[in-house]
């Protein structure tokens, strides 16, 4: 149990809440009827706390700046990367949530419970000031009474207060089809109140280590056959805008009248900068004339990221296909362009890089085979993989994973697939290749650490075989031949090489030809990756 809450459990936090939002989303898109169904809330609040995760995992080891404790140093990091990847309104107001947090708790020497009780509800005040025109039975009614149960509390606790303010939050929740007529027409909860829930639950479990016994509401609306994509506000307005905006305050103002005039469901979050200097912020609206959303935002600053979504073209997704019993596929996960190509010419269904559930299930889902084998290419998404073989099972789809850690293990796998065989001698023939290819990533330092190789300082060249660092260097190419000299020195028939985005040019054709002059009766096949981070997969068979 914590007294304080310190940066490692601000990750933790970040970790749990979201296990639990991508074990919970199917339930939340299905909660999601204000104001119309468009079934996304859930998937929008996975992207935004995936996008915060993102952050704090690349920023692990920086230090904090100064005068900023490192608890506080995480929440920023944390909220900065929901603020950059928020998606829809539950996404852009939970990052403001996060912001609000960070605000109160950054300067705190220590997080108690007063000092949660006091973030909790400056983050509700920021959440309500971000949006233009307040609804009261969504999610900001939730924030609220969070912040409302932490403050009764009146106490120093952290457990006591964390555990009051989730409390609070479910009852909270609870009353959401009282405020809100569609809700209570729906049968159902508020879909971004429920998954604030659940992160707030996760908040409580990292604190106690004690895990919350709340049941999740049950109730699931009934949907019509075909509605707009749409998460708030009226159907007069056509399009959705929004846009990342690098602008000062004073400037922001001004661009937040003019889109008040235009549209609907407006909401403006950001770095809250000192007056007269620029800072960034995310801008949602709904609006008829997409030009004159844009152009407020070119007035103000410098808007990039720019998308644009009309209504009408988002009809409700048609059915997957009935899986087909005779037909079998693969589902792969790709790190980078390149590869994706090289997956897709194996016959492979791709899905993009940290995929969540809902979209590794979507995949599967859509080959229309009964049987299909998902090769996840990484820890984490081996993770959701396995989620993903329980819920295919209740579609009718059997669903195999052959735990590959690296691309160049599934490339491995894919190339002994042969339909001949039943698809359970199959999978056992690809777990076997793809065990048998020993891989290695190459990157640069972060931060300067002891490995079991040595140490090591920032922008030092490391080499890591099944993810253990094995050499330390000072110069990229020098590093890579002595990777294969030591991984060929213990047997290999063919190498494969992976080049990735940041790769220099001619990296590859170096590497390849110094295997062929040392290792002559080495095959080697290189491709264009594409992988960011690493600029050389490795994988040896």
């Amino acid at each position: 149990m914590l007294e304080t809450l310190d940066a490692d459990a601000v990750r933790r936090w970040c970790a749990t809440g979201l296990a639990a939002l991508r074990h919970h989303q199917g339930e939340i898109d299905d909660l999601n009827v204000f104001p119309v169904p468009d079934g996304d809330t859930g998937t929008n609040l996975v992207l935004t706390l995936t996008s915060a995760q993102h952050a704090l995992a690349m920023d692990l080891d920086t230090s904090p700046e100064g005068g900023t404790t490192p608890h506080g140093h995480a929440l920023r990091l944390m909220a900065r990367g929901a603020l950059l990847g928020a998606r829809g309104n539950s996404g852009v107001i939970l990052a403001q949530l996060l912001r609000g947090l960070a605000d109160a708790l950054a300067p705190c020497p220590a997080v108690r419970g007063r000092a949660l009780a006091t973030a909790l509800r400056n983050a509700a005040v920021a959440a309500r000031a971000a949006v233009a025109q307040p609804v009261e039975g969504t999610l900001l009614s939730v924030a609220a009474g969070a912040a409302d149960g932490a403050a009764e509390t009146a106490s120093d606790d952290l457990h006591a207060v964390a555990r009051a303010a989730a409390g609070a939050a479910a009852r909270a929740l609870a009353r959401t089809p009282e405020q809100l007529p569609a809700l209570a027409r729906a049968g159902v909860v508020d879909a971004g109140g429920r998954g604030l829930c659940l992160l707030l639950d996760a908040l409580v479990e990292v604190v106690t280590g004690e895990s919350p016994t709340r049941s999740a509401p049950l109730a699931r609306p009934v949907r019509p056959p075909a509605t707009a994509a749409r998460e708030t506000g009226s159907d007069a307005y056509a399009y959705e805008v929004q846009f990342l905006l690098d602008a000062e305050p004073a400037a922001v103002a001004r661009m937040r009248r003019t889109l008040e005039g235009l549209g609907d469901s407006l909401v403006v979050v950001g770095d809250d900068p000192p007056p007269g200097e620029s800072g960034t912020w995310n801008v949602h609206v709904h609006v008829n004339d997409v030009g004159a959303a844009v152009e407020a935002g070119v007035t103000a600053g410098r808007p990039y990221r720019i998308s644009v979504t009309r209504f009408a073209d988002q009809p409700a997704p048609a059915p997957p296909p009935v899986p087909d019993d005779a037909a079998r596929a693969a589902v792969v996960v790709a790190p980078g362009a390149g590869i994706a190509a090289v997956f897709a010419r194996e016959g492979a269904t791709v899905v993009p890089a940290n995929p969540s559930i809902g979209e590794l299930l979507d995949a599967v889902r859509a080959t229309g085979a009964a049987r299909v084998v998902v090769l996840p290419n990484d820890p984490a998404t081996a993770t959701v993989a396995g989620e993903v073989v329980r819920q295919a099972h209740g579609f009718g789809v059997r669903v195999s994973v052959v735990p590959t850690r690296s691309p160049v293990q599934a490339l491995a796998a894919l190339a002994v697939r042969d339909p001949a065989r039943s698809f359970e001698d199959d999978v056992i023939a690809m777990a076997e290749a793809a065990g048998a290819c020993r891989y290695a990533e190459v990157c640069h330092a972060r931060r300067e650490a002891l490995t079991v190789a040595g140490p090591c300082r920032p922008g030092d060249v490391l080499a890591l075989v099944e993810g253990e660092v094995h050499l330390v260097g000072g110069d990229l190419l020098d590093t890579c031949t002595a990777l294969l000299d030591r991984m060929l020195g213990g047997g290999g028939e063919l190498v494969t090489l992976l080049a990735g985005a940041d790769a220099p040019d001619g990296l590859v054709d170096t590497v390849r030809a110094h295997v062929v002059r040392r290792w002559p009766f080495v095959e080697v096949q290189a491709y264009a990756g594409g992988q960011p981070h690493y600029p050389l997969l490795v994988g040896v068979e």
